[in-house]
């Protein structure tokens, strides 16, 4: 093919150029648009083919269209698309800093002689003086910006030297610009508008609605076993991952690997070649899995995603949508499932600390989104199109958590009455948590500062409902129009014409009932469930294993504690493990206490499985854990091993002693010997130390309170710490 200016129709240079016989949604509108040299903004969701509005125009027109786009990967990806079509090589380029000097003077050759139709730079590309220079000397088609929203403060992704192309340009020549974003709020889109001086472009948005994707929030509990489950149910399909941290990406890649599935990592720190190995892999499908921070998968073209995991939540509504919107973009099944703890959302906050007061404000009122779209019982996807300015028709989209499970409705006439009094007695200029709190009566300082507790409403909801319950009201409110938020001032709510006739003649309406998303204190801790136990699953067989702990103990003389703590006892009711291996993937059993006490146990549980006929498909997932790679880990037990004293061990690796008692206490659980006796000589003589031992022999649990009461002061805490990790040791590993 020869890609050439042709005087082709765009129908005719759509089936020329790619193939394809007819266009989706809006395309032609925009390519003509960008043909007639009109500036141009399009607001397009992940997949509804944002790309072909800016390339085919630039292969029928004359001259070199430059596009910016914020990462190499990305532009490598529709690069080697565009070859892909056939035709020269030249026929794109980019221009970036991984390029060597002899492949950037190809490419400026190759624009010279009007080969190359499609330019990707780098906004950092395009403030070098010689590139301003060179592209100032060439003739240029129009300057397209892909992922627009990061010109925005309020966008997700806001890079500062996106803000400065307007002036670049300029510098270079005047020609038509065309804007392009898969997500963007109306704060967002005139933000664009404003900041590029396009305040006369053509505006195209299509809808924001993508009905083969399904939405799901799930609360954050041990989190690799539902993942790996959910994986192998979906066995052989590709799936991308999304974590928050490169550590966190590290780890569930390398735990996917050890259970049999083909999984690689993806984020920034990683280099160029190898991210770019692993992007390769997973395109070509020699990988099922991707596990990435977000540095993946902007502008990626692999139409057949069909499952996107959010480990952590994302920093803002845009970002969710953003990336859940990579899945099914072929129009085939895409599930989105993301696992949800209000902790992840105070760590985002801590992120926000430092920076300028107005950012701080903006990403707290971003975040405040993202908890009220976990956290909401409403559909998901009417509340997500609301956020984007957009109406979904009805209450049940057949197609998130919220509408395919039952949930139970309210009568909200009175509450949401009591709701928009509150807005309009407190003058209309303050965000939800400031009326929860007013409902409530609760005495904060925002409350006092603006004499809260002096109007009617204070407290005229705490009595029969909480702070959740109003917030939810307050969201159904918004999302049914009898409010509005203002994004300006960060969230203040005003009462609308609707919110107004309402409060006037209130009238009979329902709400959905919140879920409570009750999350395990160790969301993060993916291997295991929590320590605290959440009772027994099966008591019949709860009842049978105390029992056979019992006889253990007895027959061991030692308390039943040391044999299994109740919470193994109770995760086995659960996940019925019948072999050693599977033992071992219980919380608190490690490979050494499965080898000494556990056969008893699963030849019981062996026997009561196939007496009783349990299925164990769903819940018998064993999730071989990866041995941490912590090298406080090793050096701690190395450095035990040559009889160093605890305090060098933890200044050498800038632990405090406290930090330094918890890695081995993690390191004991886990079955491995610590020998401290040598440590312990100079701590406690034989006498004491035989003292604290017979008290761990006999006490029911290894609770260090109790401990702390029954010796009254005689030995401090972080002696009977160390006395219970030699204890642990010695009897129960």
């Amino acid at each position: 093919m020869q890609m050439t200016n042709i005087d082709l129709s765009p129908k005719e240079a759509l089936e020329e150029f790619f193939g394809f016989t007819k266009f989706k949604g809006e395309q032609e509108k925009i390519v003509q648009s960008v043909l007639d040299r009109k500036d141009t903004f399009v607001i397009m969701p992940t997949g509804g083919g944002k790309s072909l509005c800016y390339q085919l125009p630039a292969l029928m027109c004359e001259g070199t269209a430059i596009v910016v786009s914020p990462l190499i990967a990305l532009m490598k990806n529709q690069v080697d698309l565009l070859r892909g079509f056939g035709g020269e090589n030249g026929v794109a380029h980019f221009l970036n800093s991984s390029l060597t000097r002899n492949e950037a003077a190809q490419v400026k050759e190759d624009i010279r002689a009007g080969i190359t139709k499609l330019l990707y730079v780098a906004p950092e590309s395009l403030t070098k003086k010689e590139n301003v220079e060179f592209l100032s000397d060439i003739k240029i088609s129009f300057f397209a910006i892909d992922e627009a929203h990061c010109i925005s403060e309020w966008g997700h992704d806001f890079r500062p030297e996106y803000r400065r192309l307007r002036t670049i340009f300029n510098e270079i020549k005047r020609v038509p610009m065309i804007a392009l974003t898969a997500t963007a709020t109306e704060k967002v889109q005139e933000d664009i508008l404003k900041n590029l001086d396009i305040p006369g472009a053509n505006v195209f948005k299509a809808s924001f609605n993508r009905p083969n994707l399904f939405y799901e929030v799930r609360p954050k509990k041990d989190v690799a076993r539902e993942i790996i489950r959910f994986v192998k149910q979906h066995s052989g399909r590709s799936g991308i991952i999304y974590c928050l941290s490169r550590k966190k990406v590290e780890e569930i890649a390398e735990t996917l690997t050890v259970n049999g599935i083909k999984a690689l990592p993806y984020h920034a720190g990683m280099d160029a070649a190898q991210r770019a190995s692993h992007q390769d892999r997973f395109l070509m499908e020699d990988v099922d899995v991707i596990v990435a921070t977000i540095a993946f998968g902007m502008g990626i073209d692999k139409p057949d995603v069909r499952f996107v995991i959010h480990h952590d939540i994302p920093k803002s509504l845009e970002s969710y949508y953003q990336e859940t919107g990579r899945a099914g973009r072929d129009g085939g099944e895409g599930k989105c499932v993301t696992f949800y703890s209000y902790k992840d959302i105070e760590k985002l906050e801590k992120f926000l600390q430092g920076k300028p007061v107005a950012e701080q404000e903006i990403g707290k009122q971003l975040l405040a989104d993202t908890v009220s779209y976990a956290e909401t019982s409403m559909c998901r996807r009417k509340y997500l199109l609301h956020y984007f300015g957009e109406n979904l028709p009805g209450d049940n989209c057949g197609a998130c958590d919220n509408c395919t499970n039952p949930k139970e409705y309210f009568e909200a006439k009175n509450d949401l009455a009591l709701v928009l009094s509150a807005v309009k007695e407190s003058k209309e200029r303050h965000r939800a948590k400031f009326i929860c709190d007013l409902l409530t009566g609760t005495e904060t300082s925002e409350i006092k500062n603006y004499k809260g507790d002096k109007l009617k409403s204070y407290g005229a909801g705490g009595e029969a409902h909480d702070g959740q319950h109003w917030m939810a009201v307050i969201r159904q409110a918004n999302v049914g129009g009898f409010l509005h938020k203002d994004i300006e001032s960060y969230g203040n709510l005003s009462l609308t014409e609707e919110g107004k006739k309402f409060l006037k003649k209130p009238v009979s309406i329902t709400f959905a009932k919140e879920r409570e998303y009750i999350t395990d204190d160790s969301a993060d801790d993916d291997i295991t469930v929590n320590g605290k136990g959440g009772g027994a699953a099966d008591e019949k067989l709860m009842a049978m294993l105390r029992d056979l702990r019992h006889t253990v103990a007895k027959k061991n003389k030692l308390a039943p504690y040391v044999i299994f703590q109740d919470p193994s006892l109770e995760e086995m009711t659960v996940r019925y493990p019948i072999t050693l291996d599977e033992l071992t993937q219980i919380t608190g059993v490690g490979a050494g206490k499965a080898q000494k006490f556990g056969q008893p146990f699963v030849d019981l549980i062996a026997e009561y499985v196939e007496e009783n006929e349990i299925e164990r498909v769903d819940d018998s997932v064993v999730v071989r854990s990866v041995a941490k790679k912590s090298s406080n880990k090793v050096h701690i037990i190395q450095n035990i091993d040559k009889r160093l004293a605890l305090e060098s061990i933890a200044k050498s690796k800038g632990l405090s002693m406290d930090a330094l008692l918890e890695e081995m206490e993690t390191i004991v659980s886990s079955g491995t010997r610590l020998d401290i006796n040598y440590y312990l000589e100079d701590k406690l003589d034989e006498d004491a130390q035989e003292e604290v031992m017979d008290y761990f022999r006999d006490a029911e649990s290894d609770d260090l309170e109790e401990a702390l009461k029954e010796f009254d002061g005689s030995y401090s805490e972080e002696e009977l710490r160390l006395m219970r990790l030699k204890f642990m040791s010695e009897v129960a590993n």
